[in-house]
């Protein structure tokens, strides 16, 4: 084998549109309803327009999320063990159905998305935080996301990317997985192991982490786990600094902006498809309180 591990579904989805329709889709946006995307939406749009969750080709459709919830599949069969949903209020539900488009716009009024309308539904939240997690006691926080946070409706359909989500801070550490494939291939990486953690790293980690990427013959990228929601300000600070002490020819530092679900093992098969489209043919998985 001498190519990086390929793409989960055979190829990245690539969902941004060419500049000529950007420029169709900025014009027909003028008219279409909008959604003002919260942080957590933005990241899961992010990583979908860049092929982080491929092969999804935008927001669930009720059919897809159904057959996730029951049996950790797409509707078409696909292993996927997460669903990947689009939550809006009932004042924005009146107003859109399936054959409409939704313009989804950053908090200062960015176009970075058009939405192509599929399905809308309202969900059983309670149901769904039952197949996720086992249970609907708020104390655990992803129960508490879903039933508090979580708006009532779901829309699901087609996303043609406008804009690239930007990023105010560490903008050298950000990468797509096109990104990532192309700086493995440069530098001939072939096994590359990912070291997923949400938590400042420590000496014991960092020895662990260098050791079982080199016991499987493996280059390590270092993907700590950030939320725009969260201060993790000093966590990637800590990765930056830790960085000189890894080996430099056989080390990349990335950080994954992606929200937390807390789904336990569903989360983990969840961040293995997303480590798979970014190259990485092994993950090393640090267990914490907060993946459930």
């Amino acid at each position: 084998m001498n190519d990086l591990i390929a793409p989960y579904g055979g190829e990245l989805a690539d969902l941004f549109a060419d500049a000529a329709r950007v420029a169709e889709l900025k014009e027909s946006a003028l008219s279409m309803p909008s959604c003002d995307v919260t942080p957590r939406q933005q990241s899961d749009l992010d990583l979908l327009m860049s092929g982080a969750y491929s092969p999804l080709r935008g927001f669930m459709r009720q059919a897809d999320y159904a057959r996730v919830l029951k049996e950790m599949r797409l509707s078409d069969g696909t292993f996927w063990p997460m669903p990947i949903t689009l939550d809006i209020g009932e004042a924005l539900a009146g107003k859109v159905a399936a054959g409409q488009s939704l313009a989804l716009r950053d908090l200062e009024g960015v176009l970075l998305a058009v939405l192509h309308i599929e399905d809308i539904w309202r969900p059983d939240r309670a149901a769904e935080a039952q197949a996720l997690y086992g249970t609907v006691d708020p104390a655990h926080p992803g129960v508490a996301q879903l039933l508090h946070k979580t708006q009532p409706v779901y829309v699901g359909g087609r996303v043609e990317g406008v804009e690239a989500v930007v990023h105010h801070s560490f903008t050298d550490l950000r990468h797509s997985p096109a990104e990532l494939r192309h700086r493995f291939a440069k530098r001939g990486w072939v096994q590359v192991a990912a070291f997923h953690t949400a938590a400042p790293i420590h000496a014991a980690q960092r020895k662990l982490s260098a050791r079982a990427a080199q016991e499987l013959g493996a280059n390590l990228l270092l993907h700590p786990v950030v939320e725009e929601e969260d201060d993790y300000y000093y966590r990637a600070r800590c990765y930056r600094a830790v960085l000189e002490h890894y080996p430099q020819q056989t080390t990349q530092l990335s950080l994954l902006s992606i929200p937390s679900r807390g789904g336990g093992v569903r989360e983990l098969l969840w961040h293995a498809i997303v480590r798979r489209n970014d190259g990485c043919s092994h993950l090393l998985w640090e267990t914490g309180a907060e993946h459930g």
